[in-house]
């Protein structure tokens, strides 16, 4: 059965989608990549063109099976991973959002969740969700797109019918998956990890919650079926008449962060991963616990296989880390990622500079709305060597904030790291990494974890692959870095890091920022 057929994993990210098809060893045999546009219609909004994503989604299908001459029909199963929390609406009968998607990064409801804050709402929903209130989750996303989505596209539709219809359940509620998985299938499910990001979910009673979908006036006839992440009857069948003229089953998907978790094969209590993306996210599987955190982390699901209990996390969720990367191109600071490691060699510190790149406020264990993009410690000497160095640690400083956090909720002392993302190619930082956490870290030989991640979960669920034990097999290291600087020196450097942090703070008020 598994010579000549495979899995493929639509990987839908916050700039890209891409495409990969996996062997049963766990090897990427093919991959294509498509690039979407950003849409920033004000400052502090972020939005994307969701036909733009689908469209994208059949072409990178297309092209990988293409390029690595796979038919259609040699797929047992497809699994899709995605950007977390970033929201759409759509109508039912023609399929068309209402609106673009409203992403995960964008601030514009910052205000009602301050509303939220002054209304004693924050213990309700963290007791609920496990989430923080924060604009960063999908409810005040959906309300918001409720109230203000221009009804002229939807066909037939006068302005005060957006609420109405979704009410009869004419217009529809998602996150990309379910996006992705309505367009793949005709079927509107989620599963339990993206739903567990909506702030819209009930985390211990598996439910979407009647309270929270009053508070933000959301109906329930426009949200999905909740599903496992790995789901033995599968969310449907791409249509034989459809772009790929093949019946092939949907069967896995989660978030792209538990994708990750899932793919790094930590699948028991106390296993971690930190993914390097646009943002950075870590996560320590807990078990069928869902561990509540005293220190600003999210309690979250990990992962359901059908039949099985929910595993929770918990999270640590740092907004900016490789778009910090990304800035420094933009500014001419390098040509290219590739040119940070040898920047930041170059001089043996930073010469007391740091950058926070709190650009769309700051997450775990922050959770600051206001906070913005700062450097501190500049003087006349300083130099593009010491602001690259600077933005590069800044990424190993956020994530030993998460890793302290996680020690101190969960009472494990982390020994281990496994790490994944484009980030993590450069050395220097693994390395830098090891150095300000004090822990080993383990980069994997396949480092598209999440696409993997969702592959697996696909896989299971049509019996590709066995047993969870099958994947462990999979799973092999590309290198260990071990930690080389003097603790000492490490803690020193670290606590001048929450000095820059607190000038960072609030910094975005009505006259001094960009909301």
């Amino acid at each position: 059965m598994t010579a000549n057929t495979y899995v493929g994993a639509v990987d839908q990210g916050t700039t890209g989608t891409r495409f990969i098809v996996f062997d049963h060893g766990g090897q990427v045999v093919a991959n294509a990549y498509e690039k979407h546009e950003q849409i920033y219609p004000e400052p502090g909004w972020v939005e994307h063109d969701p036909m733009e994503i689908w469209e994208n989604t059949k072409r990178v299908i297309t092209q990988a099976l293409g390029q690595a001459g796979i038919s259609p029909d040699q797929l047992e199963a497809l699994g899709v991973t995605n950007q977390r929390e970033t929201t759409l609406l759509w109508d039912a009968d023609s399929g068309k959002p209402v609106h673009n998607a409203i992403v995960w990064q964008d601030r514009r409801t910052t205000d009602r969740v301050e509303e939220l804050e002054d209304d004693g709402q924050v213990g309700t929903i963290r007791e609920k969700t496990g989430l923080e209130a924060d604009a960063y989750f999908s409810a005040t996303k959906a309300e918001w797109l409720l109230d203000n989505a221009d009804p002229i596209k939807l066909e037939r539709s006068r302005p005060e019918d957006i609420r109405d219809r979704a009410e009869k359940g004419e217009v529809l509620f998602g996150t990309i998956d379910t996006w992705l998985v309505y367009n793949l299938t005709g079927n509107h499910i989620t599963e339990v990890t993206n739903a567990s990001r909506t702030m819209l979910y009930n985390i211990h009673d598996l439910e979407w919650d009647d309270d929270l979908l009053a508070e933000f006036d959301v109906p329930e006839a426009m949200l999905p079926e909740v599903r496992p992440s790995s789901d033995d009857a599968t969310y449907g069948t791409t249509d034989e008449e459809g772009f790929l003229e093949a019946e092939i089953p949907v069967a896995g998907a989660l978030g792209d962060q538990q994708a990750a978790l899932f793919g790094q094969t930590c699948f028991d209590a106390g296993d971690a991963k930190n993914t390097y993306g646009t943002g950075s996210f870590f996560l320590m599987n807990t078990g069928n616990e869902a561990v509540e955190s005293d220190h600003g982390l999210l309690t979250t699901i990990g992962f359901q296989r059908s039949g099985e209990d929910v595993q929770y996390a918990l999270e640590g969720s740092i907004f900016i880390t490789g778009a910090a990367i990304e800035w420094l191109e933009d500014i001419s600071l390098i040509e290219n990622p590739a040119q940070t490691a040898e920047l930041a060699r170059s001089v043996d510190s930073t010469d007391g500079v740091y950058v926070v790149p709190a650009f769309t406020g700051l997450g775990a264990p922050h959770w600051d709305q206001r906070a913005r993009g700062t450097i501190v410690g500049m003087t006349r000497g300083t130099r593009k060597e010491h602001i690259v160095r600077a933005t590069l640690e800044s990424i190993g400083y956020q994530t030993r904030d998460v890793a302290e956090a996680m020690e101190a909720d969960s009472g494990i002392e982390m020994t281990s790291l496994k790490v994944d993302g484009g980030a993590v190619k450069n050395n220097y930082l693994c390395q830098l990494q090891s150095d300000i956490i004090g822990s080993e870290i383990v980069r994997p030989v396949v480092d598209e974890t999440t696409a993997l991640g969702s592959a697996y979960a696909a896989g299971l669920a049509v019996g590709y692959w066995d047993d969870v034990d099958s994947l462990r097999d999979n799973w092999q290291v590309d290198r260990e870095f071990e930690p080389e600087m003097d603790r000492d020196d490490a803690d020193e450097l670290y606590d001048r890091w929450n000095d820059a942090v607190d000038r960072s703070l609030g910094w975005a008020t009505d006259g001094g920022g960009s909301e």
